[in-house]
């Protein structure tokens, strides 16, 4: 089967389920299912991104999570981030489903969930910061098209924040930051993921 995440329309059977965890010391609750992400658990890049983010500094204004998937990473920065609008989107559109069920499930208010392919549903939009752990299995072009997009969706200030692997590519996602931004910093690193942060001067 070539079906994977990063398509519209997942063909994979749904079978739902349920399960709780805890990110950043608060329970979440997440409805998950097949055809999406880290269908079984929140994967340790996103948990690494999360935790990283939390310490950083930004300016005002909403966050866009770019391939929210069913919603870990969009949902905790807006359950810790009350008074910021969190902008979520995927282009799978079963994800951006179960995002919505999510946010209500958590009774998270301050997000706005829809499915876009990239940046497409939000043009002329700026946002304080954009987080992505990037959709790896769509290859290297769709991570450096997110890298090379964001610049223009951020605000002056504004930062580009990722979970990328070293062994999937994070030193060419660092070298292209820093060719797009003209800065890039490895804020985190464990267990072989990196957190790189680019700020828009």
């Amino acid at each position: 089967m070539n079906d994977h995440y990063y398509t519209a329309h997942p063909s994979a059977k749904s079978h739902r389920h349920q399960w709780e965890t805890k990110l950043h010391g608060k329970i979440f609750t997440f409805l998950s299912d097949t055809g999406v992400f880290s269908k079984e658990q929140v994967d340790f890049g996103s948990r690494l991104l999360i935790e990283t983010a939390l310490t950083l500094s930004y300016p005002q204004g909403g966050f866009l999570d770019m391939g929210c998937g069913y919603g870990p990473m969009g949902l905790a920065l807006a359950r810790f981030n009350p008074e910021r609008k969190i902008e979520m989107v995927d282009i799978n559109e079963r994800a951006v489903q179960l995002a919505k069920e999510n946010a209500a499930l958590n009774q998270v208010s301050n997000v706005r969930i829809h499915p876009s392919d990239l940046f497409k549903e939000v043009e002329g939009k700026e946002f304080a910061a954009v987080f992505s752990n990037p959709p790896i299995r769509a290859g290297k072009k769709v991570v450096h098209h997110i890298l090379e997009e964001a610049k223009e969706y951020l605000k002056p200030e504004g930062r580009l924040v990722i979970v990328i692997q070293k062994k999937q590519g994070a030193p060419s996602a660092k070298a292209k930051m820093e060719e797009v931004f003209g800065n890039v910093e490895r804020i985190g690193l464990e267990k072989g993921y990196w957190i790189l942060s680019s700020k828009k001067q």
